[in-house]
Formats: structure tokens, sequence, C-alpha cells
């Protein structure tokens, strides 16, 4: 479905991406892994064409990079920030709706969907978004992103900075997510959920991917675990 090869970026003369190649299979979920500072976060903005992108990315068989990031969302992939950017004076529910692609047309996802999953949305569904705590904006942007029924969606840090009882949320939205068929890229500092519900991981170092496998073939290379995961 996704397939990304050489892939380089700059952030100025930064060289931050440095030959990235990576694959995403219809329905599948992947995790992208490494620590802060690698380039993990880039290669999600640069498949978005939020940064500019130097190299082949496909969708489906067709280039997308050099495409604009409202094409790229067209094109059926949904993104996700790590930064969490919703419309802070608008209801919860207005900011789902800004998520469709077309006003009143659902696909996948409706509005009871998010509510249900997340029954504090729900309760706040007519309070302006700006008024939610941080990780129920990190909920909301979530399934803003969902709304626009995606094939995939690129989930950049959902956990980062979120009680526990919200990191067993996100979870449960990633499975059912998966459960609908849609592919996910996961960036992810938690490994013990990235090992629980990707089918392959990457990770990544200094701008280009180190390791590619399953997460059994990850859980037994300690020398991979302790290079470029451990802190």
């Amino acid at each position: 479905m996704l397939e990304v090869r050489d892939l380089h970026a700059y952030y100025g003369k930064s060289h931050i991406l440095q030959g990235v190649d990576l694959r995403i299979g219809e329905g599948e979920i992947v995790s992208l892994l490494g620590r802060n500072g690698v380039g993990r976060s880039t290669t999600c903005k640069a498949i978005m064409g939020l940064v500019p992108p130097q190299g082949m990315i496909a969708f489906k068989g067709k280039p997308i990079a050099g495409l604009r990031s409202d094409q790229i969302a067209h094109a059926g992939i949904g993104y996700v920030p790590e930064d969490r950017q919703i419309f802070p004076t608008l209801t919860v529910r207005q900011n789902l709706e800004l998520g469709l692609k077309r006003s009143g047309v659902f696909g996948r996802w409706t509005f009871d969907d998010t509510f249900r999953l997340f029954p504090n949305l729900g309760e706040r569904r007519d309070n302006p978004a700006g008024v939610l705590s941080g990780g129920e904006q990190q909920m909301l942007t979530m399934c803003r992103a969902l709304m626009g029924d995606p094939d995939l969606v690129i989930i950049d840090e959902p956990t980062e900075g979120l009680a526990p009882k919200l990191v067993e949320q996100v979870a449960r939205l990633l499975d059912e997510i998966a459960h609908r068929g849609v592919a996910i890229l996961l960036v992810e500092q938690k490994l013990t959920i990235a090992l629980k519900i990707s089918r392959r991981l990457y990770v990544m170092g200094h701008g280009h991917i180190v390791f590619e496998g399953t997460p059994a073939e990850l859980s037994a290379n300690a020398a991979v675990r302790k290079e470029w995961l451990e802190v």
C-alpha cells in the first residue's frame, strides 16, 4: 500500500533523513521505533508533504512525493501529528466534522463510534475543544483523522505524556482501527505497545533504518534494543 525508497529530507543544511526505506501492506500495523531526534517524525512529515521529500514515495502504486498535504490526505492517508493540532474555540463535534472529506458523508467511522470509544469526548461534544485535557485533545486529534475514512493512518507518538488509563484507551483504538482494515504506521516510544500490536517493526537510528523485523525477532535481538532503543 505504501512504499518508501531512498527517502531523504533536510531542515536547512541539516541532512535528517538519509535514505529511509520502508513499506506497509494493506491493513498492516507497522511501528517505527527509535530514540528522540533520529528522524521518525520527519519521516511522517515527509510522507505527508509537510517536509520536502527527496526519493520515492508511492501510495496504492501511485507516486505522491511532491504532492500537497491536502492532496495526500484525499488520496487516503490520515495523519495524527504529535502536537495535537485541535481548533480550541470549536466544539468537540465541530473538530470531528472538519475531518470529513465531504460534509455529512461518513465512511467506516461515525461520531457515535468516537463517543463510544471515548466516552469523555461524548460527554463534552458541545464544549470548546480548548477546555479538554491534553489526553482528551490527543483522543480528539486521532478521531478527527479517522473521520476522513483513510486507508492508512500515520500516528505520531499517540501515548506521549498520557496517563496509564488513557494509554489503555489509545491501545483499544489502535486495535479497533486495525479490526476495520485500516493500515497503521505508528511512531511510538512505548516498546510494549508496539510489540503487542505490530505485525512488523522498523528501528531508526541517525536518519536511516537499522532494523526491520517482527516483534518476536526484535524481542530476541538484545543488541539492537541496547544500541538503538534503550536509554
